[in-house]
């Protein structure tokens, strides 16, 4: 019987979401195969991190897409991309909070994801909705974090799934946003 590698790893990826110290006799069981199927497909939990990485990355880039991070005001794009990656947040969460397995080594993946979503940012700092004195980076960061911890606490049940979006979007853009009264920063 064959493996359906993408079943394994969506049924990993909602595990390790919900208990992110799954054991990989879990992560067999969640998918309906045994350990020794599990270890065929993937030799240990690193390599099963690593394949769950792929995934991530692939979904952030197609939220990233859908999002059209290039049109209109840069605050909807914001707006646009929480909704698209939403979807996701569970198992960018869970990546997240595994980045430290690895550190020292970015995927390349990661990198045009930040380059991305930091464009996005200097845009909207560029044209004055957002302000000149946090950096691009530091907002990428802020919005990595409140995605994952808004993902945990719907995931533990302390806020509601259609909370998820507004929460996000109105605390990063509360604080990014800037106000015509805050004076600009020379650099």
């Amino acid at each position: 019987m064959a493996v359906d590698r993408e079943h394994v790893l969506r049924s990993a990826a909602a595990l390790l979401t919900r208990k992110s110290t799954a054991t990989m006799d879990e992560v067999a069981k969640a998918a309906g195969i045994s350990r020794a199927t599990l270890h065929r497909q993937f030799a240990g939990r690193d390599a099963l991190v690593r394949a769950l990485e792929a995934l991530g990355i692939a979904e952030c880039e197609a939220a990233l897409d859908a999002a059209r991070l290039a049109e209109g005001p840069a605050r909807e794009a914001v707006r646009r991309l929480v909704r698209e990656v939403e979807p996701a947040a569970g198992l960018l969460a869970f990546l997240y909070s595994e980045n430290q397995l690895f550190e020292g080594e970015q995927n390349e993946g990661w990198s045009r994801i930040d380059d991305r979503i930091a464009a996005l940012f200097r845009r909207g700092q560029a044209a004055g909705e957002f302000r000149i004195d946090l950096t691009p980076a530091w907002l990428t960061e802020a919005l990595y974090g409140l995605l994952a911890s808004g993902a945990w606490a719907v995931s533990e049940g302390r806020v509601a799934p259609k909370d998820f979006h507004f929460m996000i979007v109105e605390l990063l853009l509360g604080g990014a946003l800037r106000h015509p009264e805050q004076p600009r920063e020379e650099s």
